[in-house]
């Protein structure tokens, strides 16, 4: 794999543990309010705001699915990467 896959492949790797900690975070009480939690959210939001949106419409629950919704499309993404670089 070529340079620029490599680095793609690592920064949505980067992406998924950003989303995995923000995640965590939100167990944690008062931790949704720290720099740290609003440094991540405006890492994810971008990627995770559309997601939701389309979520709501369509499973209207008290559970939010979308880092999970968010994970399988990005490693989607990753193996596109790696077809696409490989």
């Amino acid at each position: 794999m070529g340079t620029i896959g490599y680095a793609l492949y690592r920064l949505l790797d980067l992406l998924l543990f950003i989303i995995f900690v923000q995640c965590i975070m939100t167990w944690i009480p008062g931790a949704t309010q720290t720099k740290l939690y609003d440094i991540l959210s405006t890492i994810t939001d971008p990627i995770q705001d559309p997601i939701r949106s389309v979520v709501y419409r369509y499973l209207n629950s008290p559970l939010d699915i979308t880092p999970i919704v968010a994970f399988f499309l990005i490693r989607i993404v990753q193996r596109v990467v790696l077809m696409v670089f490989w």
